[in-house]
């Protein structure tokens, strides 16, 4: 967490309209740069100009093994970057380690995620392509780091489900900092349950057996980081219409005795309109928060799957 106290995410410079690209622009996202920005601390980086190519300068390409590419010039192939974005990869990665994401450039040979272009000796495009130097040095570093290509934001789902893990990674970090104890491991699962549940039922039930199983001789910090990894790989799943009504059909439990039979019969409805795909997830939400504001129960209060997010960023709205 920044000094603001709100998360802070590493993004591609040019995203916020830096003009660093190869050919003196940027690719401003507008999502990043207005929306995004007033609940996150953007930490911009572009490692094309931090190692030292000029703007404008002559594009890069990836050529060789997609596993391990070579990043050389178009025009001059005796230009070669290759060691000096491992480099900064690493060398960003052990300098930000208050990060709680990192939003990157698409189809750059420095910085996309998936599918960069990689080139044959001949000339030729590999198929599947691979992922751009800096991005995969940085990300070896930072495995459980919520990460995410600009252009992928533009989809509900995938935003909804990037930002769910930014906000789970930062609750994380603050809860190491006031430090780890099993009462707190304990309530930090029992405030996410739910949520996993929503992304991955297979692993809601592993990790509720993981902590179940804890003892007075079990190595706490290493428990509590296997533990994370594992929470982090599950929430990458996208929750779906029939998970999410799974959870709300758990929810609306807790209201069974407590409201009419025609209120139970409109929940249930909504859920039902939800799960068609005729109404989106905000739509059940919004009707169990009415009616637990009226019939308050604890343990469901403390469920982070109600509010993983800022209201105001209305991403349950599109899913």
């Amino acid at each position: 967490m920044s000094a603001t106290g709100k998360p802070k995410i590493a993004i591609s410079a040019c995203l916020l309209g830096e003009n660093v690209r190869f050919n003196g622009g940027h690719k401003q996202s507008r999502l990043c740069s207005q929306t995004l920005a007033e609940y996150f601390d953007f930490v911009p980086l572009c490692p094309e100009v931090a190692i030292g190519l000029g703007v404008p300068r002559e594009p890069i390409r990836l050529v060789g093994d997609p596993l391990q590419p070579q990043a050389v010039g178009t025009v001059n192939r005796e230009l070669n970057v290759t060691q000096p974005l491992n480099d900064y990869g690493q060398q960003m990665a052990g300098e930000h380690t208050d990060l709680c994401g990192y939003i990157f450039m698409q189809k750059s040979p420095s910085c996309g995620l998936e599918r960069v272009k990689v080139y044959r000796e001949n000339g030729t495009l590999v198929d599947g392509g691979g992922r751009g130097l800096y991005a995969q040095a940085f990300c070896a570093r930072h495995p459980t780091l919520p990460v995410e290509e600009d252009g992928r934001l533009s989809d509900p789902v995938l935003r909804e489900n990037f930002l769910t893990r930014v906000f789970v990674y930062a609750s994380w970090q603050q809860m190491l900092a006031e430090g780890l104890t099993r009462h707190r491991l304990l309530e930090f699962h029992a405030r996410y349950k739910y949520l996993l549940m929503a992304h991955n039922p297979a692993h809601y039930k592993s990790l509720g057996h993981l902590l179940g199983s804890m003892s007075k001789d079990t190595h706490l910090n290493q428990l509590g980081a296997h533990y994370f990894s594992e929470l982090m790989s599950a929430l990458k799943t996208c929750a779906t219409r029939g998970t999410h009504s799974n959870v709300l059909q758990h929810i609306s439990g807790y209201l069974k005795q407590l409201i009419s039979p025609e209120d139970q019969q409109e929940i249930q409805a909504i859920i039902g309109q939800y799960r068609n795909g005729i109404v989106p997830l905000v739509v059940p939400l919004t009707l169990l928060k009415h009616h637990f504001r009226q019939h308050p129960d604890r343990y469901i209060a403390q469920q982070a799957y109600l509010q993983p997010h800022p209201e105001n960023l209305s991403l349950r709205n599109g899913i």
